[in-house]
């Protein structure tokens, strides 16, 4: 196997073979050095990496998020602030060619049938891209990327994510077998804090993880079972969505479930799952605080069937027993704005019991139901 320093040497060989054809061209000469330079760097990229003028910045650790807007609009997240970047795609079908072989390397289909893909990387990085016709600025591309290693609760405590006191709580809830959903807007951290908290999970449980692409990176349990969702084929067929992987995950014995996110009419099957012995589930879901998140979660519960509405609020207090909310702060950091314990419904609303707040540490509230969490904090 060819290790790092080989590849080293062989990127390096391959550049001097481009310098060697750029400069051995009559046009050459009567280019500016900085125009022969951009254009040796242009070919090397093309032709040794798979990510094009984009590889560089895909192998960057310190890079969290890669967005292109068309051939000449390029922005990069680095350490939670956005820089533009210097230079562009040659043409709109480079960039075009870029995403067809992103969404063919993952068995996934972008065309103008289909101008809209979700994909993932090798390295389980997740990609966005749409097509010119829905995107009116060109080809848009976004790669979200995650850090090789994976994070552990330490780590989040001295990246001031969370508390200590906070993070002892959270890490006994889990093992107390407690049904988690964290909730957060766009890029606030909530993979990865699923990722963070699943390690608290005993390593002799049997464990199904569900995501619409594969994010999840869970290593301390063997006995895993990965299901990722399909999307159809250019016919039509073929499409297996979330809700579907979530009722068949009921059929294999799982110790728990942890889907990556919902979204829709999976929320259903997700909280009767919660609420028929598979304790210690978790999930994520979009929103802007804990009360927006329990609406969304019963308009989520009304687009699967129609059922009362206090019938839905008693399913979701009953199936999930706590809430952590995400948010990505001004100075670009993610932390953990706030923890509850949901309670049950009164006068139409779902009631919580908050049990942490960024501004108030612990609170101190008992919890409603804190019997099985003794033993583990």
């Amino acid at each position: 196997m060819m290790n790092r320093q080989d590849g080293a040497l062989d990127d390096a060989k391959a550049m001097r073979l481009i310098e060697d054809y750029v400069f051995s061209q009559s046009k050459a000469g009567n280019c500016p050095p900085r125009e022969n330079s951009r254009m040796i760097r242009r070919i090397f990229l093309s032709l040794r990496r798979e990510m094009d003028i984009l590889q560089p910045y895909v192998d960057d650790r310190s890079i969290s998020e890669i967005m292109v807007n068309g051939r000449d609009h390029l922005f990069v997240e680095r350490d939670g602030r956005m820089e533009r970047l210097p230079f562009a795609f040659d043409t709109t079908e480079d960039l075009e060619e870029l995403i067809r072989r992103i969404a063919a390397r993952v068995h996934r289909e972008i065309n103008e049938l289909h101008p809209i893909v979700d994909a993932r990387l090798s390295d389980g990085s997740r990609v966005n891209a749409v097509l010119r016709g829905i995107a009116l600025n060109g080809p848009i591309l976004t790669i979200r990327k995650f850090p090789e290693q994976v994070l552990t609760m330490e780590d989040l405590i001295r990246g001031d994510t969370l508390p200590p006191d906070a993070a002892k709580l959270l890490t006994g809830l889990v093992r107390a077998r407690y049904n988690c959903f964290i909730s957060g807007g766009t890029s606030s951290g909530k993979t990865t804090f699923l990722n963070v908290l699943s390690q608290a999970i005993p390593p002799g449980e049997r464990v199904v993880v569900i995501e619409d692409s594969a994010e999840l990176m869970i290593r301390q349990i063997d006995n895993l079972v990965r299901l990722e969702c399909r999307n159809a084929n250019i016919q039509g067929m073929g499409a297996i969505n979330m809700a579907m992987l979530v009722r068949n995950s009921l059929r294999m014995r799982p110790d728990r479930i942890i889907i990556g996110e919902v979204r829709g009419a999976e929320v259903m099957d997700m909280i009767q799952a919660m609420n028929t012995g598979h304790a210690g589930s978790m999930s994520t879901g979009h929103a802007n605080s804990i009360a927006g998140m329990l609406k969304r979660l019963e308009a989520m519960f009304l687009q699967a069937a129609e059922i009362p509405m206090d019938a839905i609020r008693s399913q979701i207090a009953e199936g999930i027993d706590i809430i952590v909310h995400m948010s990505r702060c001004r100075d670009g950091r993610r932390r953990v704005i706030e923890i509850a314990e949901v309670d049950a419904p009164r006068d139409g609303v779902i009631r919580t019991n908050r049990l942490y707040h960024r501004s108030e540490g612990l609170t101190g509230h008992r919890m409603v139901h804190r019997e099985k969490l003794e033993s583990w904090i």
